[in-house]
C-alpha cells in the first residue's frame, strides 16, 4: 500500500504527480481522508445520467473519499462534510489544501479490477459453514468494461480449501 500525503497543494495534481512518480497506472484508492479549503464536485442532473453539474464551494470542509487511478488519473467520489452539520457529495474535481492536509491510501494493481463479484455458497455449504472450516468466499475482479482484453480473475479460498 502507498500513502500519498497532501499538504500545500491542489489535491488531484498533487495525488496524479505522487502515483506517476510511483510507476502507478492502475490503482483502488481505498481511503482518502483530511481537510481541504475549497472544493469543486459534480453530481448528474436528474432524467441525464451522462451530463454533469459542477458545483464550487469556496469553504473549508472535513473530506471522506474512496477511489481508483485508471490510466494515471484519479477518479475520486468525496463526502464533504461543512459548517451546520451539512455534508455534499459528489465525483471531485478540485481540492485546494493550504491549512491541513490529506493522506490517500492506494493499492497498486498492474490492471483495474472494475467489478467485484462475490458468489454465494450452494445450499448444502451454506448449512454447514458455521461448522466447517472449509466454507469459501469467491471474489472474481473483472475488466468488463475494457473492451477487447482478456478478462483477469482472482479467486480467494479460505483456509483448507484448494
Amino acid at each position: 500500500m502507498h500513502v500519498f500525503e497532501v499538504r500545500h497543494a491542489e489535491l488531484i495534481e498533487s495525488i496524479t504527480k505522487q502515483a506517476a512518480g510511483q510507476g502507478i497506472t492502475y490503482a483502488a484508492t481505498v481511503a482518502l481522508i483530511g481537510a481541504v479549503d475549497s472544493f469543486t464536485v459534480s453530481t448528474n442532473p436528474a432524467g441525464d445520467a451522462t451530463a454533469h453539474t459542477y458545483s464550487s464551494y469556496p469553504l473549508p470542509a472535513e473530506m471522506t473519499a474512496t477511489g481508483e487511478i485508471v490510466d494515471g488519473k484519479p477518479h475520486i467520489h468525496a463526502v464533504m462534510a461543512v459548517q451546520g452539520d451539512r455534508t455534499i457529495g459528489g465525483h471531485l474535481h478540485q481540492a485546494h489544501l493550504h491549512t491541513s492536509f490529506a493522506r490517500a491510501y492506494v493499492i497498486a494493481s498492474e490492471h483495474l479490477p472494475v467489478a467485484f463479484v462475490v458468489s454465494m455458497p450452494s445450499r448444502s455449504e451454506r448449512s454447514t459453514m458455521s461448522r466447517s472450516p472449509r466454507s469459501r468466499i469467491v471474489v472474481i475482479a473483472s475488466a468488463a468494461l475494457r473492451p477487447k482484453r482478456s478478462i483477469p480473475t482472482t479467486t480467494i479460498a479460505s483456509p483448507g480449501r484448494a
